[in-house]
């Protein structure tokens, strides 16, 4: 506390304050920007420029997928194929070692190998 005169026992006198009638309030406004119409007419193409390119890129991708699935599915049905080739060719190995047994079964004989057949060609014309 500051001395008066030297004397701690008094107190400075404070300033006498105004009452004020009123009460200052502050209210912070906030205005939005608007853009112009020059601005949003950029933007919105520039997106839809994004969007383009990426619709585009999706669809090639898409394709490339296509492709591979189509790929995949034909490498399967070669695969498979290539199995029921298999089993034929021995089901056909198998009858060829049958047919020799089955003629001499039924009475067929071997022609020998000096012996030629000859067809002249009016009697296959029927």
């Amino acid at each position: 506390m500051a001395y008066t005169r030297g004397n701690l026992a008094t107190q400075p006198q404070r300033k006498e304050e105004k009452r004020q009638l009123y009460r200052e309030k502050t209210k912070v406004v906030t205005t939005r920007r608007v853009l112009p119409m020059k601005e949003k007419l950029l933007y919105m193409l520039t997106v839809s420029v994004f969007a383009l390119v990426a619709v585009a890129l999706i669809s090639r991708y898409v394709h490339i997928y296509d492709l591979n699935m189509q790929a995949q599915k034909l490498d399967a049905k070669i695969a498979s194929t290539k199995k029921e080739i298999a089993v034929y060719q021995k089901e056909k190995q198998t009858l060829l070692e049958l047919v020799p047994k089955k003629a001499e079964q039924l009475g067929y004989s071997r022609p020998s190998e000096d012996s030629n057949i000859y067809v002249s060609p009016d009697e296959g014309a029927e």
